[in-house]
């Protein structure tokens, strides 16, 4: 038996001012003895209310850190200088610079006593050990004292000659690795790496560090020049201003202000609608853990009221175990959280994301989050509270059960808010998705709501059809659904935000597809010369084939008009009626070539395709692009990089085929139709057949790089599916099973302390062990299966509406009648395997581990009546 309790007596009006405090103090004392007491419980509520505390902290301090200010990050752009110039290179009226480009003129600026160094920046191609690549390139004395703080020595020595350079770790992934001698710059000169050096913040970057007048050839009309200056005197905005009107940009302390980062309302609204879920999650799911702790000392709780305490005081006591175990919990997250940001710093973690600067604690945000978690363990312990100071003191102290006086919940007012929610979601499709996010809350906090009737329904529904250990669970859970309501809110809470983000990203994806029509075999690399005359389009051949050996070559045709000008054919259009070609607002480009082309492309043979082909017909893999056998074309002719001419519609014979992959296939269009249409073809594409050559992202830039700097600009492209997201819905899940049962776990643990008289009445007439644990899994199973079948039900329509929120691929968006409901709406794709692991696989989780590690052991006893 719980050793008494202290007394608490009643005092008078007068008296009751001085009183509460030092009632307040001995509900602590009491809540303190009783967290060191129950140790296990004490340490799960301090885990679900600390551990979201210190992963945020923990989060805001890191990004904060890996976030460098201008003023951060000053010394690594000038070192000790007292400023950098660099020239802007601006033409005057008569086409000459008027930007000061030698020292001797810029020396003139400065005033006497000034002292300059050269500090160039641009970019250089590299031939090293991988092969050709392009890195950032500065030219800069290293071994000046002026430089110190841009960059520090992790190997070799800084460059005292012409042919060295130093090299960051970015650039040594990249093939120029340390002892050895590249091939740099568009002359391929070689250098020697002499050393490694790391940027200060940007620990990722990819650079190489040469001599002034080494590595950058390329600065016309002084673009890329300047210089790091040491001045006798301090610079003043006078001096800056002066230098400016010489069009020079000036870098110095007296121009770094750190301005604050700009937030949007919607990003604000975002972040409190996160706050909201989670301090709510966090109250569902320490609630049925408080309730545990409350059941379990019902007896001392009863003794408070016996001996004059008031249901205030009773209440008082179990808001302190919130206040002790949550803001105990909020303040070891705090410590812990700025505690790992300081290691992370001193550790320079943030190499994990490529920058880092010095230890930055944003001190306000990072005390709110602290603040709301101890608030959510305090709000966890009001429900608990309350039911405990409504307990039958007389049937407590007689050993007998007192029944919860649970109320009904608010069934009307959570109809309400789904239904205003529903209402909100659909009116946000199309829209940002924060406000599909603001109705998904809303909808939430009205299954919330109405969580203790549905427990009720569903428990009646399905005692009808369950065994008897499982209606026993059932019905209990019905007869306690205050103490159930909790648990299975939180497992719907979290079910429902999981769902939403799988069905997001499923829907998505399917948009994306949809959007998707390759008109090349997946795994194709494709080579683009039509820049090139013959002879480098020979060379890039030549090196096309020493980097794929072996790899069959299909040759395509580039497009030009009777003016010269590059042109792309593409399929643009359905008829006059239909619009853009489904899933592509902007057509398809088409290639063009042989019958080799055609068979490629197919992926089959094809004989009546090819006769038809070879006759001039354009043969096409989808029969809703052709009308009346001809196929309609859209031709663009590109005048320049940055515009090019309205599309020009055309049309030419065609026959429908069928394609051995008709996702990736859309029409094939024979060269000998292109005199017909105005146009010349100039052999000037390459594809290599998938099934000979993998390209990885890495190796088609260096094959790019190589092509351009040995024959001219060349594009190779590799044809790619659209990439899944397939790690991240287990990682949902997973996050959703440990929510979800922590919760369940908990409430479990309050039903077997309930279930005890029934277990002794079961034990008593010769129910097996194994019969009892029945009935304690079956609690498990029907809470988390009631909150998993909910959330997910309200988290399918949510990711719907987050879909339709998001950035629109396919071709809706942008029709013509886009305002209305069905256009906006994306196309669906729900994550089966997810929600049938959801919905069927976590409840049996649930009740295996319930069932497995519950006590169910009974011993009987005489009860008092």
């Amino acid at each position: 038996m719980s050793a008494p309790a202290p007394v608490m007596t009643r005092t008078g009006t007068a008296g009751a001012g001085r009183s509460r405090p030092a009632a307040f103090l001995a509900a602590l004392r009491i809540s303190r003895r009783d967290a060191l007491r129950a140790r296990g419980r004490s340490a799960l509520i301090v885990t679900m209310v600390g551990l979201p505390v210190l992963v945020i902290v923990f989060a805001l301090i890191f990004a904060a850190t890996a976030d460098v200010t201008r003023r951060e990050g000053l010394t690594a752009r000038i070192g000790t200088a007292d400023l950098r110039i660099v020239t802007l290179g601006r033409p005057d009226t008569d086409g000459r610079a008027s930007t000061p480009t030698s020292p001797a003129e810029v020396m003139g600026l400065l005033g006497p006593g000034a002292r300059i160094i050269p500090a160039n920046e641009g970019s250089a191609d590299f031939r090293g050990e991988l092969g050709y690549d392009n890195v950032s390139a500065r030219e800069l004395d290293l071994r000046d004292p002026l430089t110190k703080g841009m960059y520090r020595l992790l190997r070799g020595r800084l460059p005292a000659a012409p042919g060295e350079i130093v090299v960051t770790p970015g650039a040594e992934e990249r093939g120029a690795r340390f002892g050895t001698t590249p091939a740099v710059t568009f002359k391929l000169t070689p250098m020697r790496v002499v050393g490694v050096v790391e940027h200060p913040h940007q620990t990722k970057s990819a650079e190489i560090i040469g001599l002034p007048g080494t590595l950058l050839f390329d600065r016309a009309d002084g673009r890329g020049t300047g210089w790091l200056a040491d001045t006798p005197k301090p610079v003043t905005l006078r001096d800056i201003r002066g230098l400016r009107a010489a069009d020079l940009d000036v870098e110095a302390p007296a121009t770094v202000k750190d301005t604050s980062d700009y937030r949007d309302t919607r990003d604000i609204v975002a972040v409190g609608l996160i706050v909201v879920m989670g301090v709510l999650e966090v109250v569902l799911l320490a609630g049925p853990a408080f309730a545990v702790g409350a059941r379990r000392r019902r007896r001392e709780l009863a003794l408070v009221a016996a001996q004059g305490g008031s249901p205030g005081q009773v209440r008082m006591v179990l808001l302190a175990d919130g206040v002790v175990l949550g803001g105990g919990a909020a303040l070891l997250g705090l410590a812990l959280g700025v505690g790992l940001g300081a290691l992370s710093a001193a550790l320079e973690a943030g190499r994990l994301i490529g920058g880092v600067g010095p230890l930055d604690v944003p001190w306000v945000p990072v005390l709110a989050v602290a603040a709301l978690g101890a608030v959510s363990g305090v709000a966890a312990a009001v429900l608990p509270a309350v039911r405990a100071a409504r307990q039958d003191v007389a049937a407590v102290l007689a050993g007998r059960r007192s029944p919860a006086r649970d109320r009904a919940g608010r069934p009307i007012i959570g109809a309400v808010l789904v239904v205003a929610g529903a209402v909100a979601a659909v009116r946000a499709i199309g829209s940002d998705r924060v406000w599909v996010l603001a109705a998904e809350v809303l909808a939430l906090l009205g299954l919330v709501a109405l969580t203790p009737s549905m427990v009720r329904l569903a428990a009646v529904s399905a005692a009808k059809v369950l065994p008897l250990p499982l209606r026993l669970a059932a019905r209990d859970a019905a007869r306690n659904r205050g103490r159930t309501a909790s648990a299975v809110a939180a497992v719907m809470t979290a079910a429902a935000a999981f769902t939403m983000a799988a069905v997001a990203l499923d829907s998505n994806l399917a948009e994306r597809r949809e959007a998707f029509h390759p008109t090349l075999p997946a795994g194709t690399v494709q080579i683009d010369g039509a820049g090139l005359d013959d002879a480098r389009w020979a060379r890039a051949r030549t090196i096309v084939e020493r980097a794929l050996p072996g790899a069959p070559l299909i040759e395509a045709v580039a497009l030009r008009d009777t003016r010269g000008a590059a042109v792309e054919l593409s399929v643009g259009h359905l008829d006059a009626t239909d619009g853009m070609y489904p899933g592509n607002p902007f057509g398809v480009s088409l290639p063009v070539g042989d019958g080799r082309l055609l068979e490629f492309v197919q992926g089959r043979r094809d004989p009546v395709a090819a006769a038809a082909f070879a006759a001039g017909r354009a043969v096409v893999f989808d029969p809703r692009l052709v009308r009346d056998g001809r196929l309609r074309l859209s031709t663009v002719h590109f005048v320049s990089h940055d515009s090019s001419e309205a599309p020009r519609d055309l049309t030419v014979p065609a026959v429908v085929a069928r394609a051995a992959d008709p996702r990736r296939a859309v029409a094939v269009l024979p060269a000998s139709a292109l005199p017909a249409l105005g146009l010349k073809p100039e052999a000037r594409v390459l594809y290599a057949a998938p099934s000979s050559v993998r390209l990885t992202e890495e190796q088609e830039v260096r094959l790019g790089r190589e092509l351009t700097i040995m024959a001219g600009p060349v594009g190779v492209a590799f044809m790619r599916d659209i990439d899944s997201y397939g790690f991240v819905k287990p990682l949902l899940f997973l996050a959703a099973a440990v929510l979800a049962l922590g919760g369940t776990l908990a409430a479990t643990g309050l039903a077997a302390a309930d279930l005890r008289p029934d277990l002794a009445t079961m034990a008593a007439v010769g129910a097996k062990p194994g019969t009892r644990r029945l009935v304690v899994a079956g609690q498990a199973g029907f809470i988390t299966a009631l909150g998993a079948l909910a959330g997910a039900l309200a988290g399918i329509p949510a990711g719907i509406a987050v879909a339709g929120a998001s950035m629109p691929y396919g071709y809706r968006a942008w029709a013509p009648d886009s305002s209305s409901f069905l256009d906006r709406l994306p196309a669906v794709e729900l994550p089966w395997l997810f929600l049938a692991a959801l919905v069927v696989g976590l409840p049996l989780l649930a009740a295996l581990v319930a069932g497995t590690f519950t006590r169910v052991r009974v011993t009987l006893t005489r009860r008092v009546t």
